[in-house]
């Protein structure tokens, strides 16, 4: 084993949403920061989604397999490269709600009110909101939290093909909100991501610098399991034993679990950080639903996400209890999450025989129907003789099947072509990208795994800062409160080393 010679003041794992966004938020403090990351730096053209075919079997997928509840393994759709998953996101970036923050009662269970509140995160949300440069506008959504600001730059406009809906579904009375999106405004590479606005400024610092093709295997404590004390990697083939004062998990919710339940020692049998049991236990996946309309005119299929509908989030007049969010999927020719859902496009194909993948796709508009899965202690990441497993069983599964059939009447119902067909298609197990729980965070050490500051309570010296920590998953995408999540501990990390 190589013992790295340099003694760091923190040591950041993973460089996603979480991971990048910290480390540009602490490197101007000067401290003698390591950034690891498990993948390399992806080249433009893979990252540019109009330039590649994502419907290439494999593609985006990480080179190792899992294991599903049945024993099946998998090659999981969770992307190893300098930025994370948010090289490969649809860069949606919205707020959860006020009302997430607290006890809600769905038909299946509860989601936990969280320890900190939305007046909490907000200052946080926009400076999130300001440093990926979400482009939005406010006021159109009747479920929207208050803001404290306006969103940094105004929405895009829809595609023609997408406004011509949008038009439609407000004449029946909804609320179709602009998609809260992160925007570059970059031709070449277009998409806000953790690369561009976490990683690269941070290594503008001499105090930061980064070791790519870095898999982190444990964590080592001192003799007591109160502190770690050092990160062992594999580095290109070669194992690497690395000290620092801080060690920050943001590998994801899924690899920051097993990286703690593979760190067990005498102190941790059951795993690093791991007294309540906790660990690993409550993944969540949001449900999601591909839903395909079919549009007589052709478009490009290539083109942003853009519009959204949030009038079912907490029900309707016939059921008491939350549905969920309504988005497009953007063109289905470089949306990545939808060319993993089952191939939906075959009843399309038995109505339209004289056309191909690429030309139905181009004659579709694609919605994404999504709803909050709730915390289950038997949903859980596991690692059993090396191998990682995930028993995962969705639930909510009612509010989930209404907030789809629900959708499917208002397109029926302002389909004034010939689109009678609605082939759907569910989110399988595989599509990791949207993880989160296994590291919830609270103020009973008997019930989770980090306080409220992310940091693990039985370890006074590392922290957690991807989805792990959500005690719930809310019915909107993540990535924005990782990032908000991540710039609020930067500022309580920041005040310990001042």
């Amino acid at each position: 084993m190589i013992i790295d010679d340099q003694h760091y003041d923190i040591i950041i794992i993973g460089t996603g949403a979480g991971g990048g966004t910290l480390a540009q938020k602490l490197a101007p403090t000067g401290k003698k920061i390591l950034l690891l990351e498990r993948g390399d730096f992806m080249e433009l053209k893979d990252q540019n989604r109009a330039e590649v075919d994502i419907f290439k079997k494999e593609r985006y997928r990480s080179p190792e397999r899992w294991y599903d509840p049945h024993g099946e393994s998998f090659s999981p759709l969770n992307n190893y490269a300098v930025g994370g998953n948010t090289k490969i996101y649809g860069a949606t970036l919205q707020r959860m709600r006020e009302r997430d923050f607290e006890k809600v009662e769905h038909q299946d269970g509860v989601s936990p009110e969280w320890s900190v509140k939305y007046k909490d995160f907000e200052p946080y949300y926009a400076e999130a909101e300001k440093l990926y440069q979400v482009h939005g506008l406010a006021g159109e959504d009747p479920t929207e939290p208050s803001r404290s600001a306006e969103y940094p730059y105004p929405p895009f406009n829809h595609e023609p093909c997408i406004q011509k809906v949008v038009d439609a579904i407000a004449e029946k009375g909804l609320h179709p909100t602009s998609l809260p999106m992160g925007w570059t405004r970059q031709d070449d590479d277009p998409t806000s991501d953790s690369e561009i606005y976490g990683i690269n400024p941070a290594l503008k610092h001499p105090n930061v610098s980064l070791k790519t093709s870095a898999k982190v295997l444990c964590l080592h404590t001192n003799s007591t399991g109160t502190e770690v004390k050092a990160v062992e990697a594999e580095i290109n083939g070669q194992s690497f034993l690395m000290f620092a004062d801080i060690v920050v998990l943001a590998c994801g919710a899924i690899n920051s679990a097993v990286i703690l339940l593979q760190s067990a020692n005498e102190k941790h049998p059951d795993g690093l950080a791991n007294r309540s049991g906790q660990v690993g236990r409550n993944l969540m996946k949001q449900q999601m639903t591909a839903i395909v309309q079919l549009d007589i005119a052709s478009n490009s299929g290539k083109f942003s996400r853009s519009v959204s509908v949030n009038d079912f989030y907490w029900g309707d007049e016939n059921y008491a209890y939350p549905m969920g969010h309504i988005q497009n999927t953007g063109g289905l020719l470089q949306d990545v999450i939808f060319a993993e859902s089952p191939p939906i496009f075959s009843v399309l194909a038995k109505t339209m025989p004289q056309f191909g993948l690429k030309q139905l796709a181009m004659r579709s508009i694609g919605w994404w129907a999504q709803t909050e899965t709730l915390p289950d202690t038997n949903n859980r990441v596991r690692v059993s003789d090396n191998k990682i497993y995930l028993d995962y069983t969705p639930n909510n599964v009612e509010a989930h099947d209404r907030l789809v059939y629900k959708w499917l009447d208002v397109l029926k119902s302002i389909d004034k072509q010939r689109a009678s067909v609605y082939p759907r298609g569910e989110v399988p197990v595989q599509v990791v990208a949207i993880q989160s729980g296994t590291c919830r965070f609270g103020e009973d050490p008997n019930t989770s795994v980090l306080d409220v500051n992310c940091r693990a309570h039985d370890v006074q010296n590392l922290y957690v800062v991807d989805s792990s920590f959500f005690p719930s998953s809310s019915g909107v995408m993540p990535a924005l409160t990782v990032i908000a999540n991540a710039l609020r501990v930067g500022d309580h990390l920041i005040s310990l080393l001042h």
